[in-house]
């Protein structure tokens, strides 16, 4: 399928995004270290919010400031650098979320 991506008459042509919905959690919030496909380096990836793209971002800011490391907002979950697994869930209970360690 071709997308027209510029035209003379109005210039460049942005594509729209298409909105994919989040599939709706059980209300409890995952978190679960994963290092595959990461060279070893090992992240905790934490999944399960229920909140928008905006509220996230500003979660995962805060939660790498009180960790002291990196991390990224990536398909609606959060990734932590690190093992910080008991630190993210005293964290995250302590902003009202019922929080459980997932396999990995």
């Amino acid at each position: 399928m071709n997308d027209l991506v510029y035209s003379t008459e109005t210039g460049r042509i942005k594509a729209d995004k298409p909105n994919v919905e989040r599939p709706k959690g059980d209300g409890v919030v995952r978190i679960q270290r994963q290092t595959s496909g990461r060279k070893g380096a090992g992240v905790c990836v934490i999944s399960g919010l229920e909140l928008s793209d905006d509220e996230l971002k500003k979660l995962a800011a805060d939660l790498k400031k009180r960790c002291g490391c990196g991390g990224s907002v990536k398909h609606g979950n959060i990734e932590i650098q690190g093992e910080k697994r008991d630190l993210l869930k005293q964290l995250l209970e302590q902003k009202g979320f019922v929080v459980k360690f997932a396999g990995g």
